[in-house]
Parts: C-alpha cells; structure tokens; sequence
C-alpha cells in the first residue's frame, strides 16, 4: 500500500518512539525517521541532540523528549505512559543498549543482571507497552537493534552476548503472535559501527585493520546504514517482512 505522496518508504503522520536517541546509532535513527516525514520521541536520559531538534523543525515534524531509566522497571512503565498520552505510537525502535566487560570467571551477576535487565526484560516491556494499542488499532512496527552478537559468542562479553540472543528471540516470538493482527515485529543486527561503544576497539589500530579486512564492504558501518534499514523496516515497503533479523555488517556473516 502506498501513502499520500507515492512512496512506500513515507512516514508522514506516523509518530515513533526511538530509546536511547541522543547519540551514537539511536540518533542517526531518529534523523532518518524525521526525514523520512515522522514524528519523534526520544526515550532517553539525556536532552535531545540539538541538530535532531533543527532536523525536526525543518522537515517540519514534531520532537519531544520523555525521561527514563531503562534499568528500573518502573520508570520504563512511566515512560510508556507518558509518550502514549498525547497520542498513538505508530512505530517503537528498541535501540538502547548497554555492554560491559569482564573475563566470563569474573562477571559479576549484579553487572550480568543489568545487561539483561536494559538489553532485554526492558525491550519486551516496551514492546508490550507500546504493543498492546498496536495491536488494537490492527497496525505497528516494531524494530529491535540486535548485534552480530546475537550469532556470534564474542570474548568478555557473555551478558550483552546473551541478551542480544535473547533479543533476536523476542523479535521472533512476537512475530509468531502478532503478524497476523498487523504489527510487524523485526530486527536489525549491527555489524561493526563506529559509535562509541567501540571507540577503544576503533582507535586500536591492529584491531581495527584485523576486523576490517574481514569485512566485505572494506570499510566499518556508520549510523547512516542503520538508519536506512529500520526506516524500510518501519515502512510500508516492509508489510510482508516479519519475524527478521537484518544483518546491517558490511557482508561479515557472510566471509
């Protein structure tokens, strides 16, 4: 089906909700959403990124900011509320994430139980929040940020691996339950990005030539390539898509 202007890929009208917006992959997000004509909501600790704000204003769209802490159940149900309260959702992007590192012998639970609780038990919140009146109204897009990491083990790194997995078994379940009664539910999987989550990986040089020769593109992924997939993925261009978990890598499941 496709929208007043034409195109598939228009967005105007929608409103989506993106987590953890103010920076790195979530705002590059959020700007291809705003250009591609919908309406924003960052669900984030920190103020809305001031060029997202300009973006927004420009493309003559709206763009508010709604506090949360993702690790406190509580606070994410009050989030819900408050970002439904003005109006449906039309779209949730569950980008929001945390990693944190240790030799597997030496996690430490408290550390592993809040990668578990920011990376999964608060995606399935608000995929549930905001799930729920999609579901009535017969029509919504849900787009989770899983990782390469929702395939591959990595090394320090057994919590954000496992919620990750968890993530890319979310995304399935809800499709088995939902994409019959007009929510689609998918995922994308970053491969290696230049954000600041890998910032110390990016500025080893050894590293980063051993990882980018594997890569097929030749070249680490900026924000702008995942922009480009969750906006098709939020799109009408992707009503038959479901249940998919998007490798955004350069090629490197493949290699």
């Amino acid at each position: 089906m496709r929208t007043p202007s034409g195109s598939p890929f228009d967005l105007s009208g929608r409103t989506a909700v993106v987590t953890g917006a103010s920076r790195g992959i979530g705002l590059s997000i959020a700007l291809g959403l705003v250009d591609a004509g919908a309406d924003l909501i960052g669900l984030q600790r920190g103020p809305l990124a001031a060029h997202l704000e300009e973006r927004a204003e420009w493309r003559g769209v709206t763009v508010r900011r709604v506090p949360v802490e993702l690790a406190d159940e509580s606070s994410v149900a009050m989030a819900i509320e408050e970002a439904l309260r003005p109006g449906p959702v039309d779209i949730l992007v569950n980008n929001a994430g945390t990693q944190i590192r240790h030799d597997a012998e030496d996690f430490p639970l408290e550390d592993f139980d809040r990668v578990l609780a920011v990376n999964t038990r608060a995606v399935f919140q608000l995929c549930q929040g905001f799930g729920r009146p999609m579901l009535e109204r017969g029509w919504g897009r849900i787009v989770n940020v899983a990782s390469l990491l929702s395939f591959q083990g990595g090394i320090r790194v057994p919590a954000y691996a496992a919620s990750k997995g968890a993530v890319t078994q979310i995304t399935k379940a809800l499709c088995n339950e939902w994409a019959g009664r007009g929510v689609n539910v998918n995922a994308v999987a970053p491969g290696y990005i230049d954000t600041e989550m890998n910032e110390a990986l990016a500025a080893d040089p050894v590293r980063r030539e051993q990882l980018t020769v594997r890569i097929p593109a030749g070249r680490w992924g900026t924000g702008d390539d995942l922009a480009g997939a969750v906006v098709f993925l939020s799109s009408e261009a992707a009503a038959y898509v479901n249940g998919v978990v998007l490798p955004v890598d350069g090629g490197w499941l493949a290699r």
